[in-house]
């Protein structure tokens, strides 16, 4: 297990690996101003004001100059970690970074662990542990749709939803404590009904957030969405079509896919992950069944389903057999006729709004304007452009484990309530509770937890 020194100071690079323009070291800690002053040649920073901008050189080890560099000052409490911190900006050649970094370590400082920037900018009470996580998710967000999620989470308004509903569990339980203190005298200091109401109001709120993960985590990570069909349904050239890249062979013989080809593409400010999948046929080709299985495996873990239908084909809806069984709750079915251009689709549309119960696209994967109105459906299924600054949504796994088991607990309060249950187990399923609440914005938590956490982190962040 790490083990963190919040005492001493830590440097690191904190911009991108690699060769750019400018590279950013940070300094942080109750000595960074003296570190840096150690091997800076300039105004003396230990006498500058916050948040001031100096320009000077950059001794190395041996106390030959470096570089020429930028230090940007933040004293404590007004800085990101809440400690003093000093910010260098210097080219972006890795020599000067290999060399700034062993530079500043001689100085009196240390690399910084993964993460420990921003675990000490939750030590010192700039973030709670929610809004610390949203830091890691903005910094790898790859579309609109998830940097708004996370920022919206960073902001806080995700914190304060918890912590309102911690207030209105602490409510009750102080009730309820307080009644059992004074239990010989058969005191009710609160209304049962009034305590039912409130307890049945947080178990809604914690259930809509739990229930958001799906959508958030889709958002977050990418919507998964799978393309089925039988063999030269169109599903490869569709494929190609959406990524706007030859990514998979196409051709008229049947059975050419038999692996999982899968990429990423943004529309619409959402990043889907597409994943095109064996053709579904009957064969004695022990290769190409195997591509079938994994296909109808890869289908059944997608949250969008795109079933690729040939209009011109012998029997176009063969392949629904394999693919209903497998439609799960929380997916969702696109069936989308392709080679309009080719076979009239009016009839077969009825036949597939008839047997699935969701309206086909009908389409030609050479056609711009028809990859137009897929990509709106697939779109409008996220609710993507439904989500608002104000929006509070789950994104993290281990919130949603949290929230699930708050939802567990205070379901038993509700029915403890109900049925008239002794006051002292009801408390304790309300401590529950609030611990649970709790672990997620840090207010209760653990060493372990803290640095499982941060360990996911980027060195410099």
């Amino acid at each position: 297990m790490t083990i963190y020194d919040s005492n001493d100071t830590i440097c690191a690079i904190s911009t991108a690996p690699g060769v750019g323009g400018i590279a950013v070291a940070r300094i942080s800690g109750r000595d960074a101003l003296g570190v840096v002053g150690r091997v800076w040649l300039g105004k003396d920073l230990a006498t500058v004001a916050t948040h001031t901008a100096h320009l000077g050189d950059i001794r190395d080890s041996s106390g030959d100059v470096l570089d020429t560099a930028v230090a940007t000052v933040f004293r404590g409490p007004r800085s990101f970690t809440g400690e003093d911190t000093v910010e260098l900006s210097v080219h972006g050649s890795l020599y000067i970074q290999r060399r700034l970094i062993p530079s500043l370590v001689d100085a009196g400082a240390r690399l910084a662990e993964p993460g420990e920037f921003t675990r000490r900018a939750f030590a010192s009470g700039r973030f709670d542990l929610a809004q610390a996580e949203a830091v890691a998710d903005i910094i790898a967000a790859d579309s609109q749709a998830a940097h708004r999620l996370a920022s919206t989470q960073m902001r806080g308004a995700y914190s304060e939803r918890l912590n309102a509903l911690r207030d209105d569990m602490l409510q009750l339980a102080s009730l309820l404590e307080l009644e059992l203190d004074f239990s010989e005298e058969e005191v009710e200091f609160a209304s049962r009904e009034r305590l039912l109401d409130l307890a049945r109001e947080v178990s809604d709120t914690v259930g809509r957030l739990a229930d958001s993960f799906g959508r958030g985590d889709a958002i977050r990570r990418g919507v998964s969405v799978a393309i089925v069909g039988q063999t030269n349904a169109g599903k490869s050239s569709l494929l190609n079509r959406l990524l706007r890249d030859d990514r998979a062979i196409v051709s008229d013989i049947h059975g050419t896919t038999r692996d999982i080809i899968e990429d990423s593409v943004d529309i619409g400010g959402v990043t889907f992950r597409f994943i095109d999948t064996a053709g579904l046929r009957q064969t004695d080709d022990s290769i190409e069944n195997l591509g079938i299985e994994r296909a109808l495996r890869r289908m059944a873990g997608a949250r969008i389903v795109i079933w690729a239908i040939d209009p011109t084909a012998a029997e176009p809806l063969a392949a629904w057999s394999d693919i209903e069984p497998r439609i799960g709750d929380g997916q969702t079915l696109v069936p989308v006729i392709n080679k309009r251009d080719l076979a009239a689709t009016d009839t077969l549309a009825d036949e597939v709004r008839h047997l699935t119960g969701a309206n086909p696209v009908v389409i030609s994967a050479t056609a711009d304007a028809d990859l137009d109105t897929l990509e709106e459906r697939l779109v409008d299924i996220t609710d993507a452009r439904d989500i608002s600054a104000s929006d509070v949504i789950v994104t993290n796994a281990r919130h949603y484990a949290a929230l699930t088991a708050a939802r567990e607990s205070i379901s038993r309060v509700i029915d403890g309530l109900a049925t008239g249950l002794s006051g002292d187990f009801i408390a304790q399923d309300l401590r529950e509770t609030i611990h649970h609440l709790s672990t997620i914005t840090g207010t209760i938590t653990t060493t372990d937890i803290l640095s499982s956490i941060f360990s996911q982190f980027c060195i410099g962040k």
